[in-house]
């Protein structure tokens, strides 16, 4: 005779969830990047695995450039000639860029200590 547990009782293991691959994030927080298509560059302070913001801000994408949702996206202190802010990422975007040198963004001094081997040190506080 076989015994059935419901569902949410203790010892009740629930079915497997078929999971995205999920590709590696190439960047870390304090790398300097740029993106590929826009005229701006930044700083990582953020990752997320996978897309990780509303479907109304992926929705406005132009469907011909909209990335994939099942890779890193990136938060980045960022910066054009005209102003800084803060952008949202996907990895197929974003190649690196430290030869350029350092990030203009007023946030800089807030998440980060200075400078080592091209990339920004996270200061203390801010790590995980």
């Amino acid at each position: 005779m076989t015994s059935k547990t419901p569902s949410g009782s203790p010892g009740h293991i629930p079915p497997l969830v078929a999971a995205p691959l999920i590709e590696r994030a190439r960047f870390a927080p304090g790398d300097i990047v740029r993106h590929r298509l826009f005229d701006f560059r930044g700083v990582v302070f953020d990752v997320d695995p996978v897309f990780s913001n509303s479907d109304e801000w992926y929705e406005a994408i132009p469907e011909a450039i909209r990335p994939a949702k099942e890779q890193p996206f990136y938060h980045l202190l960022a910066e054009n000639e005209d102003s800084s802010y803060i952008a949202y990422v996907s990895q197929q975007n974003l190649v690196g860029d430290s030869e350029q040198g350092p990030v203009d963004h007023p946030q800089i001094e807030v998440l980060f200590d200075g400078m080592a081997k091209g990339r920004y040190r996270v200061r203390s506080i801010h790590r995980h």
